[in-house]
């Protein structure tokens, strides 16, 4: 796991306004944090998508992206083999479903990112901790 990148991860993370427990949390959890973090962005976004609040919705989607972004950024390539590049090409899928989703203000595919995002913080949530750390 790459902490400089981790750690930009984590400003975007503190941008959306959750910085309780940031500091001492393990990179493990910051990672947990980050994922939680975009879920309730793009669920957010989908609530302003639907009440045509152009403005709020199109904020939303941006700090998801960030918050992606730098799940992606974080990944360590060389120490991660296959994995690190399927959540990589994984990552950058549900970026481009974020902008289409927003220009073409169609909420299926904000469902369609948050139940990716769901699937990859279940799977994360499975490894322990201490694993994510070595």
């Amino acid at each position: 796991m790459n902490m400089s990148k981790l750690h930009n991860a984590v400003h975007e993370y503190s941008q959306v306004g959750v910085s309780s427990g940031i500091e001492q949390a393990s990179p493990h959890r910051l990672i947990q944090m980050l994922m939680d973090g975009a879920i309730e962005k793009v669920a957010m976004a989908k609530g302003f998508m639907v009440r045509n609040e152009i403005s709020q919705k199109g904020g939303h989607i941006s700090w998801a992206i960030s918050i992606i972004e730098g799940l992606r950024a974080s990944l360590d390539k060389s120490a991660g083999g296959d994995i690190a590049d399927n959540l990589d090409d994984l990552y950058d899928y549900m970026i481009r479903r974020l902008v289409r989703s927003n220009a073409e203000n169609n909420p299926d595919l904000l469902d369609e990112v948050v139940s990716l995002l769901r699937s990859v913080k279940d799977a994360w949530d499975e490894i322990p901790a201490v694993a994510s750390m070595k």
